[in-house]
């Protein structure tokens, strides 16, 4: 998940589950509040510090090693989060706030870390959980790595409290709000068409009547001015794991479906997975490895048709492959691949293979994500290099 999708998260668990009612007021949080709330975004999004190891490091490989590893370590939560709440009860004090007790900011940065994991787990990338015991990567695909449902549901409910905290400017802010919300409702539909992904833009109008319902309707009587922000944050907490709940069920029919496909037309199959497609659960691509190449189904579960797909075949000669796999890299690579294509391309004189994912292969863009590996060999056909790279068609 996008580190942007999880300080949201972390904020609203903050508001939701580690405010006191001492000093608090409907529209204010009291001091204390507001440093479990800071302790919980911080936890949420420091697993992602991991990210910029590969900026202080030469090794092309270091995303694919490093990120969501021991950062992302369930083993090393109590670890990381009793130092992030050090270092928040310490800030605190400096800038002459009194903090909660050590151990309630370390449940909270606790809880905000967690939340980071679970987020990370639900999509398909891969997360090291068990480092640095085990390199064993959790994925259960329920979501996209962006998705922006989930965003929306975590913060809606912070700007529609934020909206009606004072009344005197609740009509403004909640109109300025809708709007806002509106046209990254269509900045979105249009990155999803622009993308290839299947989008309906039926979808626009109804979001933006759902988001004018959240601002609006508090308006009248002034009911959102009573409404605590905790009480915001806890409906959003519930309508998200809700969301989390129905992404999981999508998944289970679209997995279902992929292996009805599988047994119908009898394939030797390596590896299976359904994946998400951005921007609905709905649209799904079922990924299958098979000892020649790889399929491609796309399912919209709303259709009960023949699910559509593509095949890519390997096109790489088995002694190519034998002496790429020889190489440390490529091993590094291939144990995060989780659907590789072999081809050959050339290149400079020399022969080139190129090992893709079809994770990270987007159907209508002429070059993927650079989560592709390249092995150059000699005229001898012995390997002299590999490196990341993008995929070429």
């Amino acid at each position: 998940m996008d580190t942007i999708t999880h300080a949201f998260a972390g904020a609203l668990l903050g508001k939701g589950l580690f405010t006191t009612r001492r000093g608090e007021t409907p529209a204010e949080f009291s001091p204390q509040s507001r440093v479990l709330i800071a302790a919980a975004t911080i936890g949420s999004i420091f697993p992602d510090i991991d990210f910029f190891y590969q900026f202080l490091s030469r090794d092309d490989l270091a995303i694919l090693k490093y990120h969501r590893y021991i950062t992302h370590s369930l083993v090393m939560l109590p670890l990381w989060a009793v130092g992030i709440a050090w270092l928040v009860c310490w800030a605190a004090r400096r800038f002459g706030a009194a903090p909660p007790s050590f151990g309630w900011t370390a449940l909270a940065t606790a809880a905000g870390i967690a939340s980071h994991i679970l987020l990370d787990v639900v999509t398909s990338f891969g997360t090291m959980i068990w480092s640095p015991l085990s390199r064993v990567r959790a994925q259960w695909d329920w979501m996209f790595v962006i998705d922006f449902t989930l965003s929306a549901l975590l913060l809606t409910p912070q700007m529609a409290a934020w909206s009606h905290r004072d009344p005197a400017r609740s009509t403004k802010r909640a109109s300025r709000m809708w709007a806002m919300f509106t046209v990254l409702t269509l900045a979105v539909a249009w990155l999803g068409i622009y993308s290839g992904f299947p989008f309906s833009l039926w979808v626009v109008p109804i979001a933006s009547a759902i988001f004018g319902a959240l601002f609006f309707l508090p308006l009248i009587g002034a009911r959102g001015t009573r409404i605590r922000r905790s009480t915001w944050a806890r409906a959003g907490l519930l309508a998200s794991c809700g969301y989390l709940l129905l992404c999981a069920a999508a998944h289970h029919i679209a997995l279902t479906r992929l292996q009805r496909f599988v047994a119908n037309q009898k394939l030797n199959v390596q590896a299976l997975a359904a994946l998400p497609l951005a921007p609905s659960i709905l649209q799904w691509d079922g990924l299958i490895r098979t000892p020649d190449g790889a399929y491609r189904l796309h399912q919209d579960l709303l259709s009960t048709d023949t699910v559509d797909y593509d095949f890519y075949p390997d096109n790489a000669p088995e002694n190519l492959v034998d002496a790429a796999r020889q190489l440390p890299d490529t091993q590094t690579y291939l144990w995060f691949a989780r659907f590789p294509i072999y081809r050959v391309r050339p290149g400079d004189g020399n022969s080139v293979l190129q090992i893709s994912d079809l994770r990270f292969m987007l159907r209508n863009l002429r070059r993927s994500p650079g989560f592709s590996f390249r092995v150059t060999f000699d005229s001898a056909g012995r390997p002299i290099e590999g490196r990341m790279g993008r995929f070429e068609p």
